[in-house]
């Protein structure tokens, strides 16, 4: 742990794009080897990069951060030894864990997770992509577009052949804006992709007979069921620019409306 820089380690891990959680030790009691302050950055893998105590809270802060990342909320514990845990929740409403350690201390923790803006993926060449391309990145989405779009900017570009390597996640927005250039390959791709929200900017007609056809070649219906076609909300939109608006009008209505629904769970479960 020479020359260790915990700030150092959080900057590293931010530009991996990877999720990971950073552990603060807030409080202890009686002896730990944990200090106040103390802090560690918890990788996916469930490695501790910097201290927090012995292997009992170790323990702890993997079980907690897997409950941040689940939940995007922070999260404080409290580690303490098996014969003063009565309730798995202590009467402050700090969730405990139990140590065996043979030191006997109790160390509270907040547990932090950190993760980037969900991305936005646009398939397409034309201007409504290339607005909502330029839209979305003010708007504080991770921009993916196709090679081909005529766009400046910090923008991840993917062929259509290689969507994969995306690696596109649930909590991930895809919109197909391809408009007549390779419609059915851009919404297979698209389709075929982990996320849970996906959009077509066409007509419900044209979309019902792509999807049939993508179904027909063995595309899991579960899969198109995903769908919204058209793509936005309806804003009486005219031009690109206004379409795009409206596409990522919707997307922000989903994802607030998503966090508002996983905070009422949270709160429920509190």
């Amino acid at each position: 742990m020479a020359n260790f820089d915990i700030f150092d380690t959080i900057d590293q891990l931010r530009g991996t794009g990877e999720a990971f959680c950073v552990a603060t030790v807030l409080r202890t009691a009686d002896a730990t080897s944990a200090k106040a302050g103390g802090k560690a950055a918890i990788t996916q893998a469930g490695e501790i990069l910097g201290h927090l105590g012995g292997a009992c809270v170790q323990r702890a802060v993997r079980a907690a951060a897997q409950q941040a990342w689940a939940s995007g909320a922070p999260q404080i514990i409290r580690v303490k030894p098996s014969e003063k845990v009565v309730k798995m929740t202590d009467p402050d409403g700090v969730q405990t864990f139990k140590s065996g350690c043979p030191s006997g201390g109790t160390v509270d923790l907040l547990v932090e997770p950190y993760q980037h803006a969900p991305r936005l993926v646009i398939f397409g060449e034309g201007l409504i992509a290339k607005a909502l391309a330029a839209h979305g990145s003010l708007a504080g989405f991770r921009t993916a577009v196709e090679d081909g779009l005529d766009i400046a900017g910090n923008h991840v570009r993917f062929a259509l052949a290689q969507v994969d390597a995306l690696g596109v996640e649930p909590r991930d927005y895809v919109v197909v804006a391809a408009q007549g250039r390779s419609d059915a390959s851009a919404l297979k791709a698209a389709l075929e992709t982990d996320a849970a929200r996906v959009s077509m900017v066409a007509s419900r007609r044209k979309a019902a007979t792509l999807t049939a056809k993508l179904i027909a070649q063995g595309l899991d219906p579960l899969k198109v069921a995903r769908l919204k076609s058209p793509a936005g909300l309806d804003i009486h939109a005219i031009d690109p620019h206004e379409i795009a608006l409206s596409i990522l009008a919707e997307i922000v209505m989903w994802r607030n409306g998503e966090k508002a629904a996983k905070g009422s769970h949270d709160e429920k479960l509190a």
